[in-house]
């Protein structure tokens, strides 16, 4: 952390010491690194980084280039099967070309329309997809990834349900979602209830009977689920009706929506999750696309922005944020949301990969998805040591069990160049012998060769009995 001088930390400010010395004082604190004491004392750091240079352009591109050549990339030298709510996907190469066009990006935020029309449109397309994908009649924008998305839904079920507190979801919902809604509602005073699975890794029907009152704001549960376990969403939808609650349906995996019945058919109240599939590339943990849709009876209760179409004074079809109630367009204490970063970007990368899909061509990769993960499921239950932690249908995901904590053997697929899965037991220590594979149209048949291979050669290399001496 950077101490409270001029020299250190500071110099950027468009602020001089004596303004910074009245804030301070003003506010009662005295000093800047006094505004840091919540973090714990092991974490902040007192001293300058160690970063080398500065270099020139060439030297800085010659670094990055060495850089680079250290890196094991999958798809090269690695054989990834890693997903747990980051799926790999091909990106065509004709979205960066049109990410680029002046037409679609005409300002970063849209609050003048006749200067915004591009970025307008592109949001609108958009939400047109999301909700022709989730089966709901009103989508909004620039939710940031799933995570938030979700517990915006939350906030957005309480606006509806103002005088009930409690919220029921599965414990099967992506574990950094609940987690986050942890974090958001954390001083709300609202009781969380999680609801675990039956045996074959759908959420327990009984369970969730139970936990959902009079009291209840909202069921939510999550499919494919955190286990890659294909939902039924009635489940939710008829344990939330017979007391009035509304239902969230959450998909970490916006590419299952192509073939399984959506949030929307499903009967859900909301549809909330990730839109990262189509056609943003992982990068080192994003970007992610978050999206929301719900009913039209909750549209003025939604967060984030709005865009809707109208003709200007010509009678020509324009574009017009609306419904827009963040707390930069009104009283802070009547916004729905503090969200403020525009998300067109990302949604136009997805509005474009979409486009070129179209409804046929995305169903079409969707079962190129299941199909391979079915012969994957099917061909590591012989011979590899391995079996399904749950026997319910997958989409592009499912979790293996070992019979031994997976750490290990994580470990020594790594070294021989196959990157097997996440691991379960850190989030789910009653699952600590498991970890997810999730295969996607980037894991070719050889792949699929590679992992079983690796697994069958540990198999027998533990089952060989050292000779006598």
């Amino acid at each position: 952390m950077a101490s409270n001088t001029p020299e250190r930390g500071h110099r950027y400010l468009p602020s001089g010491p004596q303004d910074r010395r009245e804030m301070l004082d003003r506010i009662g604190v005295g000093s800047v690194d006094d505004l840091f004491e919540a973090l714990p004392q092991e974490i902040r750091r007192d001293v300058h980084l160690d970063v080398e240079g500065p270099y020139s352009d060439q030297d800085l591109r010659r670094l990055f280039r060495d850089l680079e050549g250290r890196n094991r990339v999958a798809g090269r030298d690695l054989v990834s099967f890693l997903g747990g709510g980051a799926y790999r996907h091909e990106s065509p190469a004709v979205i960066d070309n049109f990410l680029t066009r002046s037409e679609y990006l005409t300002v970063y935020t849209p609050y003048q329309p006749e200067v915004s029309q591009g970025t307008l449109q592109a949001i609108f397309e958009f939400q047109t997809f999301i909700s022709l994908v989730t089966g709901l009649p009103v989508a909004n924008a620039s939710m940031y990834e799933g995570g938030s998305a979700f517990a915006e839904a939350v906030l957005m079920a309480m606006r509806v349900q103002r005088k009930r507190r409690k919220v029921v979801m599965a414990r099967s919902i992506h574990p950094h979602y609940r987690q986050t809604l942890r974090t958001y509602v954390d001083n709300l005073g609202l009781e969380l209830v999680e609801v675990g699975w039956e045996a074959d890794g759908s959420i327990d029907r009984s369970a969730l009977e139970a936990a959902v009152d009079g009291d209840t704001i909202c069921v939510a549960l999550q499919s494919p689920n955190y286990f890659g376990v294909v939902e039924s969403w009635g489940r939710g939808v008829e344990a939330a009706k017979r007391h009035g609650a509304l239902t969230i349906g959450v998909v970490a995996e916006a590419l299952s929506m192509a073939l399984l019945q959506s949030p929307g058919e499903g009967g859900c109240d909301i549809a909330v999750g990730d839109a990262h599939s189509f056609g943003l590339p992982l990068s080192f943990g994003g970007p992610f696309l978050g999206f929301l849709a719900a009913g039209d009876a909750y549209k003025r209760a939604m967060p984030g922005r709005l865009v809707g179409q109208t003709v200007d004074a010509r009678g020509d079809r324009a574009f017009v944020l609306t419904l827009a109630t963040r707390e930069q367009h009104i009283r802070r204490e009547k916004a729905t949301s503090n969200i403020c970063t525009n998300q067109a970007l990302c949604a136009l990368a997805a509005t474009i990969y979409l486009s070129l899909h179209g409804k046929v061509g995305l169903r079409r990769l969707a079962e190129i998805n299941l199909q391979r993960a079915a012969a994957l499921r099917a061909r590591l239950a012989s011979g590899t040591g391995c079996s399904s932690t749950f026997e319910a249908p997958c989409f592009n995901e499912f979790a293996v069990r070992t019979g031994e904590p997976v750490a290990n053997l994580l470990a020594d697929l790594e070294a021989a160049g196959v990157l097997a899965g996440v691991p379960l037991g850190p989030d789910y220590p009653e699952l600590e012998d498991s970890f997810l594979v999730a295969v996607t149209e980037c894991n070719p048949p050889a792949d699929l060769d590679r992992l079983v291979e690796e697994l069958r050669r540990r198999t027998l290399a533990k089952d060989v009995l050292p000779i006598p001496a």
